[in-house]
């Protein structure tokens, strides 16, 4: 994976009151039928998702080397319970992050193209690493998300193998096994695209999005999350709000790349890299807790 190889039935308030509609586009709404979306609680101004309380399916039991078959890192299979949250819609883009380079005086990434802020900033931000992420999220007043909330965001609980179900992916759902390396504007595609229309041929009226209406849960730019990595983890996760390891020498990397194949763009896929790793296939998307009702 480039070279490194995510209802309350009372809707709370708290200043975050339903938006009509996102950069233009419809509320999406989650599995329940509900609106969603928020609006932009953060410093940055992202749109997010509220993702309910409770337990989902975390992991796979079927392990193998065929396109649908997790690895062993992604074994047992196993029940976890997690608050709710919220997650950022889409993922964060060129765009935002150039904004919190300039406000919190922050480096640029060693590739950093400034042209791209105009002619690309609708695009995922990559090149980053997680203290880059980490540091972006901690500015907007949010944090990255642990591997299990990113994970339930991604499949909801139906225990799916990729956001949009079981089905293998095709270019009009996700954008992933694009090779190498081209341009920001041809190999990343918008992080609002993968809209309901893109996959009518596939009958999938949402496109590519996770249960809980959130972008390019697989493929485009894969993402760093909170956690320390450990491929034994699942063994002894608890089953309440996993939080990782309490140390580590590498951090998990979710989601799936413009890079990388259909077995590693599913939903319980696990890679991992040390926290200065960058590559131009390695973004991030927030999360914060929800405030209570």
């Amino acid at each position: 994976m480039g070279g490194a190889r995510l209802y309350f039935g009372l809707f709370f308030v708290c200043g975050l009151g339903l938006i009509s509609s996102v950069n233009g586009e419809s509320p999406v709404p989650h599995a329940g039928g509900k609106d969603s979306v928020v609006a932009p609680v953060g410093k940055d101004g992202a749109p997010m998702v509220l993702i309910p309380a409770g337990e989902f399916t975390m992991g796979t039991h079927d392990v193998g080397t065929n396109w649908h078959q997790g690895n062993p890192n992604e074994s047992p299979q196993h029940v976890v319970a997690v608050p709710a949250f919220l997650v950022d819609l889409y993922e964060v883009t060129i765009e935002r992050y150039a904004k919190f380079m300039e406000a919190a005086q922050h480096g640029a990434p060693p590739l950093w193209d400034d042209e791209a802020v105009t002619s690309a900033g609708d695009r995922p931000v990559v090149g980053v690493d997680w203290a880059d992420a980490e540091a972006y999220c901690r500015w907007a007043g949010k944090r990255l998300p642990t591997e299990s909330e990113w994970e339930k965001a991604a499949r909801g609980t139906d225990g799916r193998r990729y956001p949009w179900g079981d089905m293998q992916p095709f270019v009009d759902i996700a954008n992933y096994n694009r090779g190498l390396w081209v341009s920001y504007q041809i190999t990343l595609v918008p992080v609002t695209s993968g809209v309901a229309g893109m996959s009518i041929r596939h009958g999938l009226k949402e496109g590519g999005r996770s249960p809980y209406g959130l972008f390019h849960m697989a493929g485009n730019a894969s993402e760093w999350v909170q956690d320390w990595y450990d491929r034994e983890y699942y063994k002894g996760s608890p089953k309440e709000n996993p939080k990782g390891p309490a140390q580590g020498e590498k951090k998990v990397i979710r989601g799936g790349s413009w890079s990388d194949s259909p077995r590693n763009i599913r939903v319980t896929a696990r890679f991992s890299a040390t926290p200065d790793f960058r590559d131009q296939s390695v973004g991030f998307r927030c999360a914060m807790d929800a405030p209570k009702p």
